[in-house]
């Protein structure tokens, strides 16, 4: 059940566990059990008491000192652990401790700079989904070693997890870096001129799902028309970064952007409504809204949530 289905054997017999697949259960019981409570009180519960349990157990186990473990073999033995020789720290874990709002806080941030310190390489534009590659590990975790190191799910940059980086780093209020890795991510920064376009060699205008991250093919694109990282950065985007989500019959905006940004408009359709966003940013933070007025009235409760009713809105925001 794990999102990197290329590590098929890391729990072949059924006794391996995945750390991002448990985080990723916290949150889904999370979205789940107050669906469930009013139709099977009994078994949300149930869900809930898994969710503690599953959670306590992550952070008794799986944290390796300066980042979360990806997983455990069948026999026990880590992976994504500074004691593997290969795929010592993989993105995913590391994201969804912050996007399941169930990891310790001070771990989660930690996490999430070692993820920058050592998966956004400075000599090269991409965001690595784990590193190093697998290639002459005696480990067996899957097909995945059969992909040459650095191409696809094997070390090189998968945008689907890239695009969680950025939504994580959001949600922790580091505007500056969710703008860096967006900026990454955006395939037009692969061809910005002719060298660029010669190393990337394809298209700059839709989404590649994987960039090549080892020599002789660093930055090279690979499948490209990949609607799943295209739809994941498109969100990372507008909810992540603009902070605009819809809930039911209303709109949020909670904006996480770079500092260098002066502010931002927006124009939204929905169930019938226009609503007009003004974001304004004079002392060029991150995040924080200092003040903001729906329809001309001053809101005290933030982020403001604007009712999709049919009628058009106008939003202003002063981050502060």
């Amino acid at each position: 059940g794990d999102w990197n289905d290329g590590m098929n054997r890391v729990g072949g017999a059924g006794k391996g566990e995945s750390v991002w697949l448990a985080w990723f259960a916290i949150r889904t019981i999370a979205i789940f059990a107050p669906l469930a409570r009013d139709r099977d009180a009994t078994r949300a519960e149930r869900w809930l008491a898994h969710r503690e349990n599953v959670r306590a157990a992550i952070e008794r186990e799986a944290w390796d000192g300066e980042w979360y473990l990806r997983a455990w073999f069948d026999d026990g033995t880590p992976l994504g652990s500074a004691a593997n020789d290969e795929c010592r720290i993989d993105s995913i874990a590391q994201s969804w401790a912050v996007l399941s709002d169930a990891a310790e806080p001070l771990r989660s941030a930690r996490a999430m700079q070692s993820m920058q310190q050592i998966l956004v390489p400075a000599n090269a534009p991409l965001v690595l989904l784990f590193t190093p590659a697998f290639d002459k590990t005696a480990l067996d975790p899957g097909y995945i070693k059969g992909y040459p190191p650095g191409v696809r799910e094997n070390g090189g940059q998968y945008t689907h997890a890239a695009t969680w980086a950025i939504m994580a780093q959001a949600k922790l209020g580091n505007g500056d870096l969710a703008g860096q890795l967006f900026e990454r991510l955006n395939p037009i920064s692969h061809a910005l001129t002719a060298n660029d376009a010669e190393v990337y060699r394809v298209e700059p205008y839709v989404v590649a799902a994987d960039i090549y991250s080892v020599a002789p093919h660093v930055g090279r694109g690979g499948w490209t028309w990949y609607t799943g990282s295209a739809a994941w950065l498109y969100r990372a985007g507008v909810e992540a970064i603009l902070g605009i989500e819809q809930h039911g019959a209303t709109l949020s905006v909670n904006p996480c952007i770079p500092s260098k940004w002066p502010g931002f408009e927006a124009s939204i359709k929905r169930g019938g409504s226009v609503i007009e966003i003004r974001v304004e940013n004079p002392d060029r933070r991150q995040a924080g809204i200092a003040t903001a007025t729906l329809d001309g009235e001053t809101l005290d409760s933030f982020p403001p949530k604007i009712p999709l009713d049919g009628c058009n809105h106008r939003l202003n925001i002063k981050l502060g």
